[in-house]
């Protein structure tokens, strides 16, 4: 299974290298935001939302496709919940499907084979040292530490790692692998300690009251016929090869591919106990996400130089790239070696300083 996954990696790698154009989100995308807040009980988790915390939490909105506005939207509705406490990260979704449909039952398959529900984490928002779970409706696992973003290394997915006191729990709302029947959809419950999550967070977990973490979430789905008592996915009439999947998102990435972290929404932490009487909070990105994003679309661009120059600019200039806003209000440095480059940003007005890196690495001054 590992071979697989490095494979994988590697054929991913590769066409991005060899590629015409390095792959970027089509238009600017301003994340998904979601405020956590902790849950006043113990969760049970069976699948269901059956405690009083879950009924008073919010949903996401309803998930969109993973291009966002280029694509329609989805024909099924699937929504998250998030709680917390002291131990855990709690999640629930709920996944609308006429036909519940899956075959891996084996724990660290390729879930995304099957139609599924995945989670991704990347606690400090650095795009290095984050989590994926996959879970289908047997719900089997697949959980992964992922180093870096397939786009900057091949073998990046440490698929031995698994997530230690891992709960989760799928209800489903109909019946599996069954044709002769209309199904409603399933639910899914997970919990994964903060001991997990904090191995990778570079900072304490549970987080402190309103710290925010990167989360995004994604639903595979495959069109499916039926055959004999049950389902085989819908193939090609002319190559016979299974149609392409559906990929939904809570927060869109503008591109078809999850392993872009820069793209997650923005999960909020309160230390107050969930209330349905809690305010819809007027959520604005600081000036230093700003400035992240502005960072970001420099490491684009170099990426994009290397392709064609086998090299990386030196200069603005020589990247031919333009200030998206404002551009008295940054100093911006290049430092380049044969195979590397580190690019440093400075907010004049703010004096803050943010760092980004040839593998896509991206720090504030306090992460040194």
């Amino acid at each position: 299974m590992k071979k697989i996954i490095i494979t994988l990696a590697f054929i991913i790698c590769l066409s991005a290298i060899f590629a015409e154009h390095f792959p970027v989100p089509a238009y600017q995308i301003t994340p998904k935001y979601y405020a956590c807040y902790r849950a006043a009980e113990k969760m049970d988790i069976d699948g269901q939302m059956n405690e009083p915390a879950w009924q008073k939490a919010r949903w996401t909105e309803p998930f969109i496709d993973i291009e966002g506005k280029l694509k329609p939207q989805p024909f099924y509705n699937t929504q998250v919940k998030m709680l917390y406490d002291d131990e855990y990260f709690y999640f629930y979704a709920y996944l609308e499907d006429k036909d519940l449909w899956a075959t891996l039952t084996e724990r660290d398959a390729v879930i995304f084979h099957d139609n599924d529900f995945e989670i991704f984490i990347d606690p400090d928002g650095d795009t290095h040292d984050y989590y994926e779970l996959e879970v289908n409706a047997f719900n089997t696992i697949w959980d992964l530490l992922v180093l870096k973003p397939y786009r900057d290394r091949a073998q990046v997915a440490v698929n031995a790692w698994d997530i230690k006191g891992l709960q989760s729990a799928v209800h489903l709302d109909g019946t599996i692998n069954d044709n002769s029947d209309e199904d409603r959809g399933w639910g899914v419950e997970i919990a994964i300690p903060w001991s997990v999550l904090a191995e990778c967070a570079h900072k304490p977990a549970p987080p402190k009251n309103e710290e925010i973490w990167r989360v995004n979430f994604s639903r595979v789905h495959y069109d499916l016929d039926k055959e004999g008592t049950g389902y085989q996915k819908r193939r090609d009439l002319q190559s016979g090869n299974p149609l392409p999947e559906y990929n939904w998102t809570w927060s869109p990435q503008g591109l078809i591919a999850m392993h872009y972290p820069e793209q997650w929404g923005y999960v909020q932490f309160f230390a107050q106990e969930v209330s349905e009487e809690a305010a819809e909070i007027d959520f604005q990105l600081s000036t230093k996400e700003l400035d992240k994003v502005l960072l970001r679309q420099i490491y684009y661009a170099q990426k994009q130089y290397f392709m064609n120059n086998k090299k990386y600019a030196k200069t603005l200039k020589e990247l031919d790239f333009d200030y998206p806003y404002q551009a008295k209000n940054y100093k911006i440095e290049i430092f380049t070696s044969p195979h590397t480059y580190e690019v440093i940003l400075t907010n004049k007005k703010t004096k803050e300083q943010l760092f980004i890196f040839q593998d896509g690495r991206l720090l504030e001054a306090i992460d040194f």
